[in-house]
């Protein structure tokens, strides 16, 4: 059922990828990408946020941006130099934060999968950022960042990528953040053997680059009307992705941060949560089990635990942050839709506690929420759905690199 695709990789020297591998372009914002691709002219981030090159404040969505990362990445393959490999293959990419590893396959899957959920998806996208990557993709005729899927593991994949882990890898570099990363190029006819499990494999899960995905669609057609004598098989119908099994998957919590209490005094504040929740003072800064929220307010910790039963919620209710959003943000401090209020804010769980309680002892934030996070299994029950997951529900680490193998077309 799943297309999984073999394909003509576009990739670094084994002696520049660690120079040329980058994070995701929409985890860094222009000033942090400047700073992360300082004195280093083969960065990745040259491609993915070329405004870097150009003028402080220029309109990252101006027609000078994506003219620059076309000519950057041109000029990458030449200095890099990025070659195409010889044949069709798939990659095993694992990835090592601390001691947590997961491994998956590097391929090309269907456009036509993606349209029809057979890739399922569980978050909204922005029309906004769905120009952005629209335009990034078509100019460049490239997908240098790697959309992330997950699927039920299948025990024989998981053999196979045994087996081919225990080979040299293509690819071994430490990143500047510590997290370890290799590459195994795949035989062509173990990644046409792996292409066949994976016919067997119902449907795929968008983990992360919902973006990707869609501006990957979006271009697709775009290249279709263009092209008289379509048939289908153009290597703009694929887009690139990683693929890990989802008992690799490791998810943190999306905390969220609040800059008002709604007009609410402290003690109408803690009297108002009180009637849906027990609230205690407590050492603890993150939550034990679902339903549970450790808040941060005046200096303390409280420990929130709900009066009601959360079995009894559905599928989207009984996500710790739809608890938060109904129970408290909405109804208490009068935050409707987190997509576009301009008083809350949300934190990676990679950031840490200390983060929450230094946007409130700062005075930038008036109370933080720390969340329990998000299971791969509610993920993949609300896709199976057809629904779709509250805003900031999921932070995935580690994070994919862009620039390590790119599909061209």
């Amino acid at each position: 059922m799943s297309k999984v695709l073999p394909f003509n990789g576009l990739l670094p020297c084994p002696e520049k990828v660690a120079l040329v591998a980058s994070v995701p372009y929409d985890v860094v914002n222009s000033e942090e990408a400047a700073k992360l691709a300082e004195n280093n002219k083969l960065s990745f981030l040259r491609v993915s946020k070329p405004e870097i090159e150009l003028e402080k404040g220029i309109d990252i969505y101006s027609d000078r941006v994506y003219a620059k990362a076309a000519e950057n990445f041109k000029r990458l393959c030449e200095e890099a130099p990025l070659k195409f490999d010889k044949g069709s293959h798939l990659y095993v990419y694992s990835l090592k934060m601390g001691e947590h590893v997961q491994t998956g396959i590097i391929a090309a899957v269907s456009v036509a999968d993606y349209d029809s959920d057979i890739i399922k998806k569980h978050e909204k996208t922005r029309k906004d950022k769905e120009d952005d990557r629209t335009r990034h993709i078509y100019v460049t005729r490239s997908h240098s960042g790697p959309v992330f899927l997950t699927y039920r593991d299948v025990k024989d994949i998981d053999s196979i990528i045994a087996r081919t882990i225990k080979e040299t890898p293509l690819f071994d570099f430490i990143a500047p953040d510590k997290i370890a990363h290799k590459v195994w190029r795949i035989d062509g006819k173990t990644s046409e053997d792996i292409s066949s499990l994976f016919e067997k494999v119902p449907c795929l899960y968008i983990a992360d680059g919902h973006h990707r995905a869609a501006s990957a669609s979006r271009v697709a057609a775009k290249c279709k009307a263009e092209n008289p004598n379509h048939t289908g098989k153009e290597d703009y119908n694929y887009f690139l992705s990683v693929i890990f099994p989802s008992s690799q998957l490791r998810i943190l919590p999306y905390n969220r941060v609040v800059k008002d209490l709604n007009g609410l005094s402290f003690q109408d504040f803690i009297k108002k949560i009180s009637a849906k929740f027990a609230v205690n003072l407590s050492s603890a800064t993150t939550p034990s089990k679902p339903g549970e929220i450790c808040m941060y307010i005046e200096g303390k910790w409280h420990k929130l635990a709900p009066l009601f039963d959360i079995s009894k919620l559905g599928v989207i209710d009984c996500l710790d942050v739809s608890i938060l959003q109904n129970y408290i943000l909405s109804p208490i401090l009068g935050i409707d839709d987190p997509r576009t209020s301009k008083r809350i804010d949300f934190v990676g769980g990679i950031r840490g506690t200390g983060e929450l309680e230094k946007l409130v002892n700062d005075g930038k934030m008036m109370v933080a929420f720390s969340m329990f996070p998000t299971t791969v299994g509610q993920m993949m029950a609300i896709a199976d759905a057809g629904e779709i997951m509250p805003p900031k529900s999921t932070w995935f680490e580690p994070k994919l690199r862009d620039g390590i193998v790119c599909h061209n077309f």
